[in-house]
């Protein structure tokens, strides 16, 4: 895939900037006055985008990235009506500006991939259904991991060239049986979905989950991350502390980034109750079984 003109995607060279207060929802609906996505610039090529609690109260996060033949939509929200939630021309409205400040020669694709296939990650895909030069791949597992190559190797790591920006993906079931995390080497970010965030990390498939947080934990020791950013915010900023599930008013949030250490945190609450299935809160995460 050609690069852009004037565009390089250096491994760790991407610029951080979370100096945000998101969007949190309203008392009252009526009164709900911001924008339905809100869009936030973490460096030039890349994009947090998260739903409005108004629209709906699981308010996601989503990611574009942009490389030098193609962006990358990660997740689509959890809203399909765009009457309700405009996620494609918000999502185009960006590239457009994008493409014309790096006077972008030619065609420019867009691929979209999933953290998982919740519907809160998947409602808008219909949205780019008859988008030009996009390839949405299914976010189930019987379409995700064999286009990662995980259908016969789950352990492997898979990769995808957005042109000169490379991200490295890896299965990570336990809060979904087709879980996948992102590596962005660009940037230094983990997209980590559901697996872990700000909030009630459920948990479907124990051993599933045990496993993955191990791998995640392997993985960050030998590479430099920046953070990790998950899907959501459900966490108050009172250490140990969640909304009520299903809140759509969260005016006291902690960040959406986490680090490092939170995972280790993680790593080590599981092992200190024997890896054994139960409720374990910690300052800015609870563990907790599923299903």
């Amino acid at each position: 895939m050609a690069a852009s003109a004037g565009v390089d995607f250096p491994d760790g060279a991407g610029g951080a900037n979370l100096d945000v207060s998101w969007i949190h929802g309203s008392e009252a609906a009526k009164y709900n006055t911001d924008p339905d996505i809100q869009v936030h610039a973490y460096d030039e090529h890349t994009y947090i985008l998260r739903q409005n609690m108004a629209v709906h109260y699981e308010a996601p996060f989503m990611f574009l990235l942009f490389g030098g033949s193609r962006a990358l939509l990660l997740d689509t929200g959890a809203t399909p009506d765009p009457r309700f939630f405009p996620l494609r021309r918000t999502v185009d409205a960006i590239i457009d500006s994008w493409l014309a400040r790096q006077q972008h020669p030619g065609d420019y694709g867009l691929l979209v991939l999933h953290t998982h296939s919740h519907t809160d990650h998947t409602a808008a895909d219909g949205q780019f259904a008859d988008r030009p030069d996009t390839v949405i791949v299914g976010a189930k597992r019987d379409a995700a991991w064999p286009y990662f190559g995980f259908a016969d190797e789950p352990e492997s790591v898979g990769e995808v060239d957005l042109g000169g920006r490379v991200l490295d993906c890896l299965a990570t079931p336990g809060h979904h049986e087709a879980a996948v995390t992102y590596y962005d080497r660009y940037s230094g970010i983990l997209l980590t979905g559901d697996t872990i965030y700000p909030g009630r990390l459920y948990v479907f498939d124990w051993p599933g989950f045990v496993r993955s947080i191990d791998r995640l934990a392997e993985w960050c020791a030998r590479r430099p991350v920046t953070y990790l950013l998950g899907c959501h915010i459900e966490m108050t900023t009172t250490p140990g502390v969640d909304y009520p599930a299903g809140w759509s008013y969260q005016p006291d949030e902690p960040p959406l980034q986490l680090t490092t250490e939170h995972l280790r945190q993680v790593q080590a609450t599981l092992k200190a109750h024997n890896l054994q299935p139960g409720r374990y809160a910690l300052p800015q995460m609870i563990i907790t079984p599923a299903g």
